[in-house]
């Protein structure tokens, strides 16, 4: 639990590593730059008929519409490699669409890791 004081109020909070959910120290938290206690990064590799199905032009659109930067490609094997970064409720959303894609994928298998935010602001198709 770390608590921030603020005049005569205070604020307290627990602060979760973003890959394992567990809780951190306070003394780490201080060490790691406010920008990754607020904003998680997940690299997500999807597999199935996820190419020639407008999956990336979908997952670009809406990661510009819920403020999400990153990027998509496909990759050479068939499948589509994306990395999401933002508010973890709005990179939440993006792995969760990428279980189905659109209306037109079929997904056969999902695997997403967790790293440090780089400081992405936009998302592009590579």
């Amino acid at each position: 639990m770390l608590v921030l004081n603020s005049g005569s109020s205070s604020v307290k909070f627990a602060l979760l590593h973003p890959a394992s959910g567990n809780a951190c120290s306070a003394l780490t938290a201080r060490t790691r730059p406010a920008y990754r206690l607020l904003v998680v990064r997940y690299r997500v590799l999807v597999s199935g008929r996820v190419q020639g199905v407008f999956f990336r032009d979908t997952c670009r659109r809406l990661a510009q519409e819920h403020g999400v930067a990153g990027w998509v490609r496909n990759l050479p094997d068939g499948r589509v490699e994306a990395v999401f970064e933002g508010p973890a409720q709005d990179v939440d959303r993006l792995v969760a669409w990428a279980h189905h894609g659109p209306r037109h994928a079929v997904v056969d298998h999902v695997a997403v890791q967790a790293e440090p935010p780089e400081g992405l602001d936009t998302f592009w198709i590579t």
